[in-house]
């Protein structure tokens, strides 16, 4: 059994920890650690808005939000049912439709802020 946590600094040193954890042990956090740092490298050479900064910062925290819920819920499922289960992987499918849901909705908030100034940039290119 796990002690609660005993003060502020331990409890943000466990969440570290289990941030740390999903980006050793999932591909998938290593991916959206990497869009996430262009992203905000993007946003950054295009100046975009407050408003725009809004909404990059909330698909990223829903992604990643979604990420961690999913992999806690996998590891969770395995250690109650190690063997093929199927409402274990009913579980785990649902959760991995959240981490999908969020990527969906980022990579839609993406193009609506990213494509205007792209295209906009690349005209003068040419």
């Amino acid at each position: 059994m796990t002690q609660k946590n005993n003060s502020i600094r331990s409890a943000f040193q466990n969440a570290f920890n289990g941030f740390r954890s999903v980006l050793n042990s999932e591909k998938n956090a290593r991916i959206h650690l990497i869009a996430t740092i262009l992203v905000i490298i993007l946003a950054s050479i295009l100046l975009v808005s407050l408003t725009a900064w809004l909404w990059l910062c909330l698909a990223i925290v829903l992604v990643w939000m979604a990420e961690l819920f999913n992999t806690a819920v996998e590891k969770i499922c395995d250690l109650i049912e190690p063997n093929h289960n199927l409402v274990i992987k009913a579980s785990k499918d649902m959760a991995a439709a959240g981490v999908l849901l969020a990527a969906l909705f980022s990579v839609v908030v993406g193009l609506v802020i990213f494509l205007p100034p792209l295209i906009e940039n690349f005209k003068k290119l040419f």
